[in-house]
């Protein structure tokens, strides 16, 4: 997932900002818990006021990723 995720952090690095949780960091608990990580990969989409738009728990395309950030990018 790593490859795709970082293609796709360059190609949207303008308009999406990337996040990465460690989840053997304890400091990053409460967020895990805020956007119900169960396992890895885990992917959660918010919009600008922090909603969740949309999530992914295990592996994902590209292609669903962009999907989901270009239908997101068109609202804003």
């Amino acid at each position: 997932m790593k490859p795709i995720v970082h293609g796709l952090e360059n190609d949207y690095w303008k308009r999406v900002k990337f996040t990465y949780l460690d989840m053997d960091d304890a400091a990053t608990s409460e967020l895990l818990k805020a956007v119900n990580f169960r396992f890895r990969p885990h992917f959660t989409l918010l919009d600008g006021q922090g909603a969740i738009v949309k999530q992914w728990a295990g592996m994902v395309t590209a292609d669903e990723l962009k999907q989901a950030f270009d239908a997101l990018l068109a609202k804003s």
